[in-house]
């Protein structure tokens, strides 16, 4: 038991700072700003009566700032947050016997142990956190407050905690989630190249037998080379077989994987779904091919799924001067990209890998929905 709750507390100690921390944005300056104007009037206007008050607000207006940081530096946040606080209460204790009142407006520090919790490390949330509950404890103990006040201001405190706990652990599920997608997509991938790999190498090998069988009229060092030939390709070849067994866990691909875009047209129940392929398609690679296939079933599946009152979702590949381009458009309502969104995260990461590019995204405010990928034509013949 006490080797497992070593483990844990290990573990939580070594966490890295959660990388989806960004730099404030208009949205905070903007919060920071109607902060500190509503401090000023429940000073100036609302609490006349506060011990303090002017000194709790120079305060607040003091530490208030450095909320704009939380997510990439809360150290510095809580920091700043317990020098005021400790400052305050070592002034007024040497002047009165009353600690200085809290603002109302002060509740937004619960965004400090929440920020700790969800974005610094292992350890600086720790030392933060102790650091703030320390502060939290002296103020309330030097307060007139009720213990029922003190033990619901605890529970607050607790629960901004929590709730940044839970929203580390969602975006860290989520990340991994994410890594499974691109690592099933890179799989799929290896396998599409394996699968190309695989058709030259047994040209190779085949034009490697027909030349040995016309070395007996040709110099003794061609058909030595004519064998050499033979034995390298025929290793390769079985060498690519291998590391695909592997790899593959679904049925083999279809030899030209374009062909199966016209079997996604469909008239039955839901959207019709509409193909158009545009230009010569037949010099694309196997792999490129499959990408593309794979690309417009995904980009099907979700219209299907996700957009509400489709009636029509449009498939279209087209040979561009420099790409190829896929485009699949739907005239529903709602996103397509609603829920997790991992399907569009696997689409992206297979066009990424093949120097392509994928964007998704509404046509109107809640109407339609168009997937594109382009993938480059140097990457594709």
């Amino acid at each position: 038991m006490l080797t497992r709750v070593r483990s844990l507390v290990l573990s939580v100690w070594r966490l890295p700072a959660a990388p989806d921390a960004r730099p404030a944005g208009p949205l905070d300056y903007a919060f920071v700003v109607v902060a500190a104007v509503v401090a000023v009037i429940e000073v100036a206007v609302l609490r006349t009566d506060l011990p303090f008050r002017w000194l709790s607000l120079a305060g607040f207006l003091a530490w208030l700032p450095t909320l704009l940081v939380r997510r990439t530096m809360p150290l510095l946040t809580v920091s700043a947050f317990a020098a005021v606080m400790l400052a305050l209460l070592v002034v007024t204790s040497t002047t009165a016997a009353s600690a200085p009142g809290d603002l109302n407006t002060a509740v937004v520090a619960l965004l400090i142990p929440y920020s700790l919790a969800r974005w610094a490390s292992g350890a600086g949330a720790a030392e933060g956190l102790t650091l703030f509950f320390v502060v939290a404890s002296i103020s309330l103990v030097s307060q007139d407050v009720s213990a029922a006040d003190r033990i619901g201001g605890t529970a607050v405190v607790v629960a901004a905690v929590a709730l940044g706990a839970a929203g580390r652990a969602r975006s860290m599920l989520r990340t991994r989630q994410l890594d499974d997608v691109r690592r099933l997509e890179r799989e799929r991938l290896a396998r599409d190249l394996h699968d190309t790999v695989a058709h030259h190498l047994t040209a190779i090998a085949i034009s490697a037998q027909a030349g040995l069988a016309v070395a007996d009229r040709q110099p003794e060092a061609a058909a030595d080379a004519l064998r050499r030939i033979d034995e390298e390709a025929t290793r390769t070849l079985a060498e690519t077989r291998k590391v695909l067994r592997m790899l593959r866990t679904d049925d083999e691909p279809r030899e030209r994987p374009l062909d199966d875009l016209l079997g996604l047209a469909s008239s039955g129940p839901g959207p019709t779904v509409e193909v158009a392929v545009d230009g010569d398609l037949d010099g694309l690679s196997p792999t490129a091919a499959a990408a593309l296939q794979r690309i417009a079933q995904e980009a099907v599946a979700n219209a299907r799924r996700h957009a509400r009152d489709a009636t029509f979702v449009q498939v279209r590949v087209a040979r561009e001067p420099d790409c190829v381009e896929l485009v699949v458009t739907d005239d529903g309502r709602g996103s397509t990209g609603s829920g997790d969104g991992f399907g569009i995260a696997g689409m992206t990461e297979r066009a990424a890998l093949l120097g392509g590019r994928l964007e998704a995204g509404s046509l109107a405010p809640l109407v339609g929905w168009r997937v594109t990928a382009r993938l480059p034509l140097e990457e594709v013949r």
